[in-house]
This record gives C-alpha cells, structure tokens and sequence, in this order.
C-alpha cells in the first residue's frame, strides 16, 4: 500500500488531482458570469436550427426531369446561362432569419441510373419551377420538362438489415475555391466544334452511369447556392473581415504576384515578383482572374451507387472514387473525395462494419433530405463558377452514344403556318 502511494506521488498524479480540483472550484465559482454565456449560445444553436428546419419542411418542393432530344447540338455555354438564374441571393431580414428560419434558396442538379436508364432531373422550391422551365426552353426548345414523384421514395435502405447496399462519397476540390477546375472551355466546347471531334468530359460519367444493370442505380446530386461570405481576409484594408471567394481569389493572386523583401534601411516591404514567374504561374493567375469574373455558387458534390444485396458489383468503389477526374488538373483544381463509405479493410478497424453502416445511413439520409447547407447532414461547402458547374452538368449532345441515355426520339417542330384549314 505504502510502495503504491509513494509511486502515485512520484509520478505526480497526487498535484495533478489537486490542480484539477482546484479547477473545477475555481469554475463553479465562476458560474454565474460564464454559464448564462453557455447555455444562451446553445439555446440560439438549437433555436436556427429549429426554425429552419420549420421553415424547410413547409417548402414545396418541385423534382423536374428533362428529357433531352436525339440532336443536342448547344454548348454547355447554354447550361451556364440556365444557371445563372439559380443564382439567388437573399435570405430575407433579421426577423426572416430569427424568428421565421428562412434560408438561402438551394436548388439541387441530379444525374441518375435506375437500372442503367439514364435521367436528368433539377430540385428546386415550387416558386422556381415556371423560372427554371423558361429558361431551358429558351435555350433548349426541344427539350421536355415532367414534374415526377420523387424517385428516392422508391429505395427503402435500411443498412445492412434491409435489401440494398450502398457505396457513397462525398467529393471537395483539391485546393482553395478560386483556383478552377479543367471546364468546358479547356476542352474546346466553348467553339461548337462538330459532333465528331468534339471531347466532353461529361460522357465519361454518362457511360458509367449506363453500365449498371437491373437492381442497380447511380445517383449523382449537385447541390448549389449563391456563395457566402466565409473567407476571412488576410491583406489589404478589411484585414480580418469576412470575405467572399473573391477576396479570396485576390489575397491568392497577391501572393503568387507580389512577396516580401527588406529595402535598403532593413525594412521589410512588399514587392513585386512579376519578373520572377514562370509561364505556367501566370497562367495560374489568368485562370483564376478569368474565374471570378463569373457567378460563384457554393456546392456539394455526392454520389451513391445502390444495388439489391445479389447485384452488388464491388468495383463501384473505385468507380466513385475517380468519378469527378475528367475535371481535374494538377496546376489548378480538381476534386477529391472527402468523405467515404469504403476504406477499413480489416475486422479490428470496424467490427461487423459498425462505423460504415452508421455513414451510409448517414449519407443516404443526407442525399435523400438534399442536405448539405443544413442538418441533417451540414457540410463545408466548397465554390464553383457558372462555367465550372456547368462542365459537370450539361445535355451532352450526339458524342454521347450510351443506349440507355434517355432521349426524345424525334425533334418536334411547329406546323406551317400557310396549312389550308
């Protein structure tokens, strides 16, 4: 007994316990100036996302599936100006937000296979639909738009109990927002090229979303709104006020075109380093001015593949995990996968798969609630511009030749308008 007090005091857990004591004491006593602090920013927590919540599950919500002609000869230029009318800003006043839980409008683009049939569907508050559809028919006259059930209503999943299996990931960008993805206008699309030569980076996701078979879906969600304010800035005069993806582009640029240097009197001053850049670093700083000069959307990227227990096809791991590749280039941005469902090997890292069945629920319930700006599942959104979102949501026109892309058979065409009556 004596030998054991005397090794507790040399490793000294004996002032330990009385340091900690002392504060907890020393807290308690403190209580009353620190606690009200405490419990009033956990009550306005749980307050904004009640009200939210309330707010979100009175939207009406509208599932819009465009079927898209046998001929589809635009540019995903033409998707870029459809997007720019998802671009909404406002989220009310004060009173809007506190006390009515209204949020910033979010729309959600989809790219689905349900047993390898390929659809287009656009999420997106009921108001917005008439908007939504002028715009496609403006730029896509051909093309035809149904409201339909939402098709997450028909797969029950139900972890490792239920029928289904899942395979999910949830993808960021590689490096800071304002550095671009590889887009549409990389890859020549911005100048119509013939059907023949053109390279669409999107029919590599349609060819994989083709390949499944009965029992098996795909889906690929979007979900996009106009970009916030979560940058704090590091240079110039609203040092440390929080910033736009834009102010972040700049400080990126002030650095990659400017550094520090001490002057004659052994001051340091900031000078320019233009003389010093090789071509690839202003190339660098051309694509990232030429991407702020667009629109920027705050998103999140995910994608499930989901099969019954007996049509599971276990290459879908690394299937998902290089989906987003076509867009990505090592000098600027490209995407990555954040957050998996695959990856613990051995029994000892997840027993009885314990951990992966909590995420795939957890993910599941995510896609199927649209949620990434909000619980249920409230991630760190990442930016895109009109030009990067539509590179990887487009109509994809004659190059892609997947047999279950799900075209209109026929372009329509009005009657002459001299027909005798």
């Amino acid at each position: 007994m004596i030998w054991s007090m005397n090794i507790w005091q040399t490793l000294g857990f004996s002032e330990l316990f009385h340091q900690t004591v002392a504060t907890l004491v020393s807290a308690f006593a403190w209580f009353p100036y620190w606690g009200p602090i405490f419990f009033g920013y956990v009550f306005w927590h749980q307050w904004m996302h009640f009200v939210q919540g309330y707010f979100m599950s009175r939207t009406n919500w509208v599932l819009l599936e465009v079927k898209v002609p046998k001929e589809t000869f635009k540019s995903p230029l033409a998707m870029e100006i459809v997007l720019n009318a998802l671009y909404q800003t406002s989220a009310g006043n004060w009173y809007d937000k506190m006390w009515k839980g209204k949020v910033k409008d979010y729309f959600s683009l989809e790219m689905v296979s349900i047993d390898g049939h390929i659809k287009f569907f656009i999420r997106a508050p009921a108001l917005y639909k008439n908007v939504i559809e002028a715009q496609l028919y403006g730029q896509y006259p051909d093309v035809e738009i149904y409201e339909v059930p939402d098709y997450v209503r028909y797969v029950d999943y139900q972890g490792n109990d239920g029928d289904w299996k899942i395979i999910a990931a949830e993808y960021g960008l590689t490096k800071p927002d304002p550095y671009p993805i590889k887009t549409y206008v990389d890859y020549g699309l911005d100048k119509d090229p013939k059907e023949e030569f053109k390279i669409d980076p999107l029919t590599s996701i349609i060819e994989y979303l083709g390949s499944v078979g009965k029992g098996e879906q795909i889906w690929i969600q979007i979900i996009v709104q106009a970009a916030g304010n979560r940058y704090h800035i590091k240079a110039g005069k609203k040092e440390g006020q929080l910033g736009d993806w834009k102010d972040e582009a700049k400080d990126i640029v002030k650095s990659l075109t400017t550094k520090e240097s001490k002057d004659k009197d052994g001051k340091m001053v900031i000078v320019s380093k233009v003389l010093e850049m090789t071509e690839g670093d202003r190339d660098v700083v051309k694509a990232i001015e030429r991407s702020t000069g667009k629109l920027g959307f705050d998103c999140g990227v995910r994608a499930i593949y989901l099969s019954k227990k007996d049509k599971y096809n276990v290459s879908n791991l690394r299937a998902l995990g290089g989906l987003l590749r076509p867009f990505t280039t090592n000098n600027l941005n490209g995407f990555k996968t954040v957050t998996t469902t695959f990856g613990w090997s051995y029994p000892w890292q997840d027993y009885k798969e314990m951990r992966l069945n909590a995420k795939r629920k957890k993910i599941f319930k995510a896609y199927k609630y649209r949620s990434w700006f909000h619980l249920p599942r409230k991630l760190k959104p990442f930016v895109l511009n009109t030009e990067e979102l539509a590179t990887i949501y487009h109509f994809p026109g004659g190059v892609a030749q997947t047999p279950t892309f799900g075209r209109i058979p026929s372009r329509k065409s009005e009657a002459p308008v001299n027909l005798p009556i």
